[in-house]
């Protein structure tokens, strides 16, 4: 495994606080921040931590709307980016089978307020079938661009693109899908939920989920010269596979990558599942390259 697993995983989720799945760890201040899909709750929600390790208590930022007819189930899948002082959330909503993304802010982070009252993204074409989920969000030069699984509703299979201006009005990429499932035994079947980061040394680097099949998937990377184009699979992966016997040994989900440099030291968080059970875990990588 390219990627060494904490040995205290997993970290956060448990029989008490219930199924914890698709974070998004940023850094807030001096804390990480932590968002993530709290099945237990059909809700996401943050936790805050010093060392990236040990989080405080879970905070529920958004719930379900029952007046809805697209966000009534559940929401989960999110991601969070402040931008001139304001909390936005890109974030799923599901209902009746299918997936949509929608929009929210925050002025402190924790009490999030819907924007929109229909969702911003929703399946339109053949590929998308059912749904679009797990937003990725970059804010650059003005433009809110996404990423974005899109497929079936129980595990999506292709990822895919889209741009905005304003981080609601958003334009899907012509040329959608951007990525799909590879010709290695590891991802042969689909792809999903990804995370975006664009560096100065390696261009745009994607870390997404690669299944074997529906019931088994790992964690792998890619980059692009633009985010959009031209991807190559890193000859590491995959990056994080399960560990038979332990708390993740059917799957790995839902990378959320973050680089110290002073350290020269990569972390993955991730979500591992052993049956129906779902926590979350990190693993780390020294050293800068991943291809």
């Amino acid at each position: 495994m390219f990627f060494e697993k904490y040995e205290g995983n997993p970290i956060f989720g448990g029989p008490e606080r219930g199924v914890c799945f698709d974070v998004y760890v940023t850094h807030d201040g001096e804390k990480y921040r932590m968002d993530f899909s709290w099945r237990d709750h059909k809700s996401v929600a943050v936790a805050f931590s010093d060392d990236g390790v040990h989080f405080d208590e879970p905070i529920i930022t958004l719930a379900p709307d029952p007046a809805s007819a697209w966000e009534d189930e559940r929401v989960n899948r999110n991601c969070v980016l402040k931008i001139d002082g304001v909390y936005k959330m890109w974030y799923t909503g599901q209902s009746k089978g299918k997936s949509y993304i929608g929009y929210a802010e925050s002025a402190d982070g924790i009490h999030f307020a819907r924007m929109c009252k229909d969702p911003i993204l929703s399946p339109e074409t053949d590929f998308e079938k059912d749904s679009v989920m797990n937003p990725c969000v970059l804010y650059e030069n003005g433009v809110y661009r996404m990423w974005y699984a899109a497929g079936e509703t129980y595990e999506p299979n292709v990822l895919c693109y889209a741009e905005s201006t304003d981080g609601i009005h958003f334009k899907k990429y012509e040329s959608n899908p951007i990525f799909g499932h590879g010709d290695l035994e590891f991802e042969q079947d689909r792809v999903g939920g990804c995370q975006v980061i664009r560096t100065e040394d390696m261009g745009y680097l994607m870390f997404y989920i690669g299944y074997k099949d529906i019931d088994t998937a790992c964690i792998c990377a890619a980059k692009s010269p633009d985010g959009i184009h031209d991807f190559v699979r890193s000859k590491n992966n995959p990056m994080v596979t399960a560990t038979p016997g332990t708390w993740d040994e059917n799957s790995v989900y839902k990378p959320s990558m973050l680089y110290d440099k002073e350290k020269d030291l990569w972390t993955v968080w991730f979500n591992g599942r052993r049956g129906t059970r779902e926590y979350v875990g990190c693993a780390t990588r020294h050293g800068r390259e991943l291809f």
